[in-house]
């Protein structure tokens, strides 16, 4: 029709001519995909990995998911604690691979040190290594209560409800706090750790 071409997977291509227009194919739309109607698929049946992880998800008590985010936060706080990252090396391990290659601080370096201060209460300290990661934790923490609360108890604590917009200007200023600590120049040497 028109000199119009037909492609492989018979749609019209456009046409040499811009005078010329390609008359629509009759009938539905050919890249349109073909299903048969009033078809039920059957489900894929799980494998059984799967199916031991949601019976063990069924019967476990409902503080169990809490309790276990709370271990993983112990360990976190255990590691800090052991570790004492104030007194270790600049190449000790596990290091920082951003900060060994390149020896600029990346947006986390100098958590643990705070997390380590923070657990001893020098405050002043631990946000001189991170100050965002200080800044977070009270509200981190609540997250967490609010959650497991909920979760395991049914307590209803006032949510803190962070829009879009809120994350976005936090991360953004995580941004900004991670290149200025970089920064070779007068006030933001004393940023970096």
């Amino acid at each position: 029709m028109y000199g119009e071409r037909v492609t492989s997977v018979d749609r019209p291509s456009a046409p040499a001519d811009p005078q010329m227009v390609p008359v629509p194919p009759a009938g539905p739309d050919p890249g349109a995909p073909i299903w048969p109607a009033g078809v039920a698929y059957q489900p894929v049946e799980p494998d059984r990995f799967t199916r031991l992880v949601l019976r063990l998800h069924a019967r476990a008590p409902r503080w169990a998911v809490p309790l276990a985010a709370l271990g993983c936060v112990g360990v976190g706080m255990a590691y800090a604690l052991l570790s004492d990252p104030t007194h270790a090396e600049p190449d000790a391990r596990p290091t920082c691979l951003l900060k060994l290659t390149t020896g600029l601080d990346c947006p986390g370096c100098g958590g643990t040190r705070a997390l380590w201060y923070v657990l001893h209460g020098d405050l002043p300290a631990a946000a001189r290594h991170h100050f965002l990661f200080v800044f977070s934790l009270p509200f981190l923490a609540y997250l967490f209560v609010s959650w497991a609360g909920n979760r395991a108890f049914g307590w209803r604590l006032p949510e803190l409800r962070l829009s879009p917009k809120v994350i976005g200007g936090f991360l953004a200023i995580w941004l900004a706090f991670s290149v200025a600590r970089n920064l070779p120049w007068a006030p933001f040497t004393a940023l970096y750790v």
